[in-house]
């Protein structure tokens, strides 16, 4: 550690870095986390806007998560417990949100993080007895790198730095998806949740954001486009998509058209990765200690991120 910045950096302060960075901090590790997002969330992350006078928060990304594996049952019951998760029946018996957004978990953890936000990690360059970090604030050193973010933006930063770790991340392909947050004056005549019948609809998935708890708003709805009609409309504007998508909902659910009062769209190009079958859920290199971890890995859910984060931390404490 001599001579370092830190002992160890995370690149990616979504789900599975902030899981790994959590087990770091807890055994005693120093870590450092980057993010190039603005704030907490990742694909977990909430949008805000401004509706006739009122801040509302929009779950763009990942709309709920499913809790089976041991390990994050406890993790969640321990949100539960903290007010920053909670059972979401729309979704299935079995179904959480964060409170008082999706965020709310990956926010908790990074309280006890060391997390820079809004920093874009450029390049990673080996030196002796560690790792040149280079960020578009300045470059830190570190004895240990590990990259939780999604498999194509990891590929390319690990293409010179660990080629083994790149190719397995190059192979992953992630399906996009256009997100749409509309909110209106008067309740649709919808359950709170629209899932699509058959993959070949427009229309994945369409939620009333306004019935999770503690949410504001009083007709809001996030609608997420198929991976097909996204890849569609993958290059169109994003005003010119959200409408598209918002008469696509209409039109496949069947209800009358209404005109929002607030309309907007966003683009996540890696949305739902294919993910590795078999395979380690993390994988780490423990001579050039260096590691990549994230849903792709094991599942495409924030379960499957969890579980890799935290198998990533168990492969570098076994190793160091």
């Amino acid at each position: 550690m001599d001579g370092r910045d830190t002992d160890i950096c995370v690149i990616g302060a979504g789900m599975a870095g902030l899981a790994c960075a959590t087990s770091l901090v807890a055994a005693g590790r120093k870590v450092r986390v980057f993010d190039k997002g603005r704030g907490p969330g990742g694909r977990m992350a909430a949008r805000r806007a401004e509706i006739v006078g009122e801040t509302v928060s929009f779950d763009h990304g990942a709309q709920y998560f499913t809790a089976r594996d041991a390990g994050f049952c406890k993790a969640v019951s321990g949100w539960t417990d903290k007010g920053v998760a909670a059972r979401w029946p729309a979704a299935g018996d079995d179904a959480f949100v964060g409170v008082p957004g999706m965020n709310g978990p990956i926010r908790a953890m990074a309280q006890d993080c060391k997390v820079t936000w809004g920093t874009r990690v450029e390049a990673i360059r080996r030196v002796t007895g560690g790792w040149t970090i280079g960020t578009g604030a300045g470059a830190i050193t570190a004895t240990t790198v590990l990259v939780a973010i999604p498999a194509e933006q990891a590929s390319e930063l690990l293409g010179t730095a660990a080629p083994d770790l790149a190719a397995v991340a190059a192979g992953v392909v992630s399906e996009p998806c256009w997100a749409v947050m509309a909110s209106f004056a008067d309740r649709l005549d919808l359950p709170d949740s629209v899932r699509a019948a058959t993959d070949t609809e427009r229309v994945a998935w369409g939620a009333r954001n306004s019935s999770k708890p503690q949410r504001t708003g009083n007709e809001c709805w996030v609608i997420h486009a198929s991976a097909k009609r996204s890849r569609e409309l993958i290059d169109r504007p994003r005003e010119e998509v959200a409408a598209i998508v918002l008469d696509d909902f209409f039109a496949q659910t069947g209800i009358s058209p209404a005109s929002p009062m607030h309309l907007a769209a966003h683009r996540w190009l890696y949305s739902k990765p294919d993910a590795i079958d078999g395979g380690d859920s993390a994988r780490y290199d423990a001579q050039a200690q260096i590691g990549i971890a994230g849903d792709y890995l094991h599942s495409p859910r924030v379960e499957g991120a969890w579980i890799s984060g935290t198998k990533l931390a168990e492969n570098v404490l076994a190793n160091t």
